[in-house]
């Protein structure tokens, strides 16, 4: 049986204990915090990307088939509609972040 000056020892020292514990916790992280500029090139780096996408199957199509402009132009409007669709949806993120709330979705 523990008497209760010893169990007094043993709570300052678990509070002791836990004080360092928490001293020694690591701090949180900063870099997670993506600037405005790392945004923008998050952005355009999308957006360009759908772009050299769409060019890409494009060209290939068109140099298969032997059909010149059609394919790439068609492609490449629509690699531009996927990288805009994209930015939306990121900015829309980034909005939901910056309110705390859930971005929206169809239904709401």
């Amino acid at each position: 049986m523990v008497d209760d000056e010893t169990r007094d020892r043993m709570q300052a020292l678990e509070q002791r204990l836990a004080a360092a514990r928490k001293a020694q916790d690591p701090k949180p992280r900063t870099d997670e915090h993506y600037s405005m500029a790392n945004m923008a090139w998050r952005m355009v780096t999308e957006l360009v990307a759908g772009l050299l996408i769409g060019f890409g199957i494009g060209y290939g199509l068109d140099t298969v088939l032997g059909t010149m402009p059609i394919f790439l132009v068609i492609f490449v409007l629509l690699g531009l509609a996927a990288g805009i669709n994209v930015m939306l949806r990121t900015a829309k993120e980034i909005g939901a972040e910056a309110t705390d709330a859930p971005p929206k979705t169809k239904e709401d």
